[in-house]
């Protein structure tokens, strides 16, 4: 997933995160980084009737553009930087296509205000629609950044998505000979309940743990490398938690899940799980071509 990263750029710290997340993968792989800077079109727009016009936008974003390279030189990482103009969630899917990018790494937010492009809706769109895994990152004192990944979540429902996050994630552990943690949450439990004092039925214990046995058979890896976990309660809160009490360096999340209830973890799980993950959240969706197997 590591031969070309993309990093959608706009000067903010959730950007400079994702910088220094992509950075670091580089260094260890020798990946190029693409660097891109989007010019978005409606705020060019805007911004024309005010006090900057897009040329100063587009000086702001060689700036940009130009600390990012700076960074990467200093670390020798290859780098390739473009700014284009238009829809952002647009120009970075066309850029990942054209350039057959094999992982876009972005900022979870981005600037407040009229300045915000790189925040929770392009991000949202672009984690949705990519062909591509994405990995979003976080910044703030609460965020951990840590590689290389010596401790991989995967939480998992079964669904098709859940299982192309697995053998994602897998893929990672193996490669970084980390620990592969198998997280299935119920939240079959009314919100009036606590989960803590209510003891999980015989019948959701055993679907859960059928559900973590196959996770376990289809990774491949040794009992060793393997840990399985059942929690029960609000899947984002769960999912979060146990990252922070497990010293997860890496989540790895399908962006839909539970397809025979009709319920899109992308909106409801994957986009909170993203908004308040202590650390980097890689998402992957199935491809269009694939069907369960």
């Amino acid at each position: 997933m590591d031969d070309s990263l993309l990093v959608p750029v706009d000067g903010s710290d959730p950007a400079r995160a994702a910088l220094k997340q992509a950075l670091d993968i580089a260094v260890d792989t020798g990946a190029t980084v693409h660097v891109l800077h989007v010019v978005p079109a409606n705020e060019s727009r805007l911004l024309q009737f005010g006090d900057r016009d897009i040329d100063v936008l587009e000086d702001e974003g060689e700036e940009i553009v130009d600390r990012a390279r700076s960074a990467a030189d200093e670390r020798n990482v290859a780098v390739v930087d473009t700014i284009v103009q238009g829809e952002p969630q647009e120009q970075i899917l066309t850029y990942a296509e054209s350039h057959s990018v094999d992982c876009i790494i972005m900022g979870a937010h981005g600037r407040h205000g009229l300045e915000e492009y790189i925040l929770g809706s392009t991000t949202e769109r672009v984690v949705h629609r990519s062909a591509v895994p994405v990995m979003t990152v976080r910044a703030g004192e609460d965020v951990t950044q840590s590689y290389p990944y010596r401790s991989v979540l995967v939480p998992t429902d079964d669904s098709d998505h859940a299982r192309a996050a697995l053998k994602l994630g897998s893929t990672v552990a193996a490669r970084h000979d980390s620990m592969l943690h198998l997280l299935f949450v119920v939240d079959e439990l009314p919100e009036t309940i606590d989960p803590r004092s209510t003891p999980l039925s015989a019948e959701l214990k055993e679907n859960a743990h059928e559900v973590l046995q196959d996770a376990a058979d289809r990774t491949k890896l040794s009992e060793e490398s393997l840990v399985t976990a059942v929690k029960a309660g609000s899947v984002p809160h769960q999912i979060t938690s146990y990252a922070e009490s497990t010293s997860t360096d890496l989540i790895v999340m399908g962006t839909h899940g539970w397809t025979g209830l009709d319920r899109y973890l992308l909106g409801s799980f994957t986009e909170r799980v993203i908004r308040t993950s202590p650390v980097p959240v890689l998402t992957t969706s199935l491809p269009k071509d694939e069907s369960r197997s």
